[in-house]
């Protein structure tokens, strides 16, 4: 049988497929299922930098009037009531590391490098493997320059580095004016893993109610040529570990993130579509395409076809559709 292991963040992957943050990460219950079904790592589901914030500030005033506060900002850990946001979060970890051993990954989305980031520690010293930051701008804001987040971002790769041993990864969007530069320039700020892309919130809009509401929750395979692209591009212009996410919904698609020069990929959409018994059909599907070509390992050909290895890089920059359009009506 071929050998379907990988490595991601310095940790052993049994294969490639790593179940991103989501309601299907939530609980000890899930993520033993998960592990069950063929899953190698687990990212929960993201703590948001606001709630950090304001559970820390409630809990620091509720102390200071009971006419003491504790000389470190976290301590309060040990003794806030069992339905705590904060403690939860850091009981999930420990729980869920007694109870499987696939690695598990926690995650913050975060926007700002305020005093959230020493929650990164007490993280760490739940147990948690390593640490996803989930960064989000969106280039709305004409005031808000390149240069602006940048500085921001390395902020937050400094502040959270600074504190922590465990490996950190950053999950981006692809909203970049220069994303190789972008992700080059985090790279070198000492990231030890980059995820492309996280998949945010999109509007629609109801036009029986003429409101603003909620759509396209779940990506689709058509989402999975952005990714694919970025992925071929970044591959060898980085030295931190590479993991493709959203539009991954099949072993097809699994395997050309692996060809692109993906190091593992995380999946949501497609178990919430046909349930979490599909990552053992994704990794079987892995594994009979490699019989068939021949591959004894996912190193033998992981990156073959990216940009700098594929022997054709201008495709991979192609934006035009003339080729394809010419015969179309």
């Amino acid at each position: 049988m071929p050998d379907l292991s990988t490595s991601y963040l310095g940790l052993q992957l049994k294969n490639p497929i790593i179940v991103g943050s989501s309601g299907l990460t939530d609980s000890v219950e899930k993520i033993k299922n998960l592990e069950d079904m063929g899953a190698a790592a687990v990212v929960l589901k993201s703590l948001f930098e606001e709630e950090i914030i304001i559970e820390m500030e409630e809990t620091i005033h509720s102390m200071t009037n009971r006419n003491f506060v504790f000389p470190e900002t976290m301590d309060y850990m040990e003794t806030i009531v069992k339905d705590d946001l904060l403690l939860n979060y850091l009981e999930l970890i420990a729980d869920a590391k007694k109870a499987v051993e696939i690695p598990i990954i926690a995650s913050i989305n975060c926007v700002s490098s305020q005093k959230w980031t020493y929650f990164a520690k007490e993280i760490e010293k739940a147990g948690a493997d390593a640490l996803e930051l989930n960064l989000f701008f969106l280039p709305s804001d004409n005031l808000r320059g390149e240069k602006e987040i940048m500085e921001t971002t390395f902020d937050i790769i400094s502040k959270v580095k600074g504190i922590v041993r465990i490996p950190v990864a950053l999950k981006i969007s692809s909203f970049q004016s220069n994303l190789i530069r972008y992700v080059q320039h985090i790279d070198q700020a000492g990231i030890e893993g980059i995820v492309l892309f996280n998949r945010s919130w999109l509007p629609d809009i109801d036009i029986n109610n003429l409101v603003i509401s909620s759509g396209f929750v779940l990506s689709s395979p058509s989402d999975l040529g952005n990714t694919l692209r970025w992925v071929s591009m970044v591959s060898g212009r980085v030295n931190c570990d590479i993991v493709a996410s959203t539009g991954i919904h099949d072993g097809a698609g699994l395997i050309k993130q692996l060809l692109a020069g993906a190091h593992a990929c995380q999946v949501v959409s497609t178990l919430y579509i046909h349930e979490t018994s599909h990552i053992l059909k994704m990794t079987d599907e892995l594994s009979k395409w490699m019989e068939v070509n021949e591959f004894d390992s996912i190193e033998e050909f992981r990156g073959r076809l990216s940009q700098s290895n594929s022997g054709n890089p201008a495709a991979w920059e192609r934006v035009q559709f003339m080729k394809h359009f010419r015969n179309f009506v």
